[in-house]
């Protein structure tokens, strides 16, 4: 069954017969199509809405599929009315956390009627991947490790947290990144307890900890890893922080199984690191990763997911101590049958330069 027909079941087990695509990342998974625009599907219908710019790519990424030019005075929402009388469609959703009023209150306004929600419904279809996305998933990691690799020949202290940045995604496209997963962090010293630092002017120097997120991406897929470094010799409060990151992040990991509640797993970790550094370890533990860099299954308290094979997660734990610094460190599991597979092969005891 193609990703089309199983969200074609999926709608039909909700009683809906069409659906408005928007989100890129659900276009591209459902169409093979990375421009921009929208598609329309109905159990006879397979269309993408785009303008000039894109219907020669459209054509060429997804065959089998119908392509409606935007512009010349017509508009979306009159090509979508269209389409909607011409399929015989009695009814309508679209992902409205994603689309904006005013394009929902055109498309309403057209079609004469409510538009319903599909909100998750081919997230979590994307959640379980076949061999092909893992395979894109583990090449990204696999580059991330390299470029990791490189950069520790040359990184030192009096760089910036920017020239790190830069240097790094440069190793990550030479190696044949196509792109960044997101934007890369680098958080030295004190900007360390921001868990979503960006990138300053900070000059890194002797006694600090670095901390890096950052991922390749291969054939739109993300990969998403962490590493916390220290320039001279790190002792005292950052030496502990440190290590109590990495022994929650291998109990964690250790935990990692198909079967396991993902609410169990950050559970693991959150109570390890809260009891000596309490309310220091403010995010979830990880996420799902994919054609987008936050996806499902969340690995957080409040999740209630069951992990099964195909699931793409992180484990990143965190410490976040300000006036100090912080310390995050970060793998994917990719759930097997019998356990897991993290393509993450950097080490993880702590390196100092």
């Amino acid at each position: 069954m193609t990703r089309y027909d199983k969200l074609i079941k999926a709608l039909a087990d909700k009683a809906i017969d069409s659906a408005i695509i928007m989100k890129p990342e659900n276009m591209r998974y459902i169409s093979g199509f990375t421009g921009e625009g929208c598609l329309f599907v109905s159990k006879d219908a397979k269309v993408i809405i785009t303008d000039f710019r894109y219907t020669e790519q459209a054509e060429r990424q997804s065959p089998g599929w119908r392509i409606e030019m935007t512009g010349a005075g017509r508009a979306l929402s009159a090509i979508v009315s269209e389409l909607y009388s011409e399929y015989g469609c009695t009814g309508t959703a679209t992902e409205t956390d994603h689309v904006v009023y005013d394009i929902y209150k055109t498309l309403s306004d057209a079609l004469g009627t409510d538009i319903g929600s599909i909100s998750g419904m081919i997230e979590d279809q994307r959640a379980v991947k076949d061999e092909d996305e893992i395979a894109s998933i583990r090449e990204a990691a696999r580059i991330s490790c390299r470029a990791f690799d490189n950069l520790l020949k040359f990184v030192k202290p009096g760089m910036t947290e920017k020239e790190v940045q830069i240097a790094l995604d440069y190793e990550m496209l030479k190696l044949g990144s196509e792109g960044n997963a997101f934007s890369t962090i680098a958080a030295a010293g004190v900007n360390g307890s921001l868990p979503h630092a960006v990138p300053s002017d900070h000059v890194i120097k002797n006694g600090e900890l670095l901390t890096l997120d950052f991922g390749a991406k291969v054939n739109g897929y993300d990969a998403d890893m962490t590493r916390t470094i220290g320039f001279g010799k790190i002792d005292g409060e950052l030496r502990k922080i440190y290590d109590l990151v990495l022994e929650a992040q291998l109990a964690a990991l250790d935990y990692v199984a198909p079967g396991r509640v993902c609410r169990d797993i950050d559970k693991v970790a959150r109570d390890m690191l809260d009891r000596e550094y309490p309310g220091r370890f403010g995010h979830s533990l990880g996420h799902g990763v994919g054609l987008f860099i936050h996806e499902m299954p969340a690995v957080s308290y409040r999740s209630d997911t069951v992990l099964v094979p195909g699931h793409v997660i992180t484990i990143e734990p965190g410490l976040y101590i300000p006036g100090l610094g912080g310390c995050r460190i970060e793998d994917m599991a990719i759930i097997t049958a019998d356990g897991y597979i993290d393509p993450i092969d950097a080490p993880k005891q702590l390196i100092e330069l």
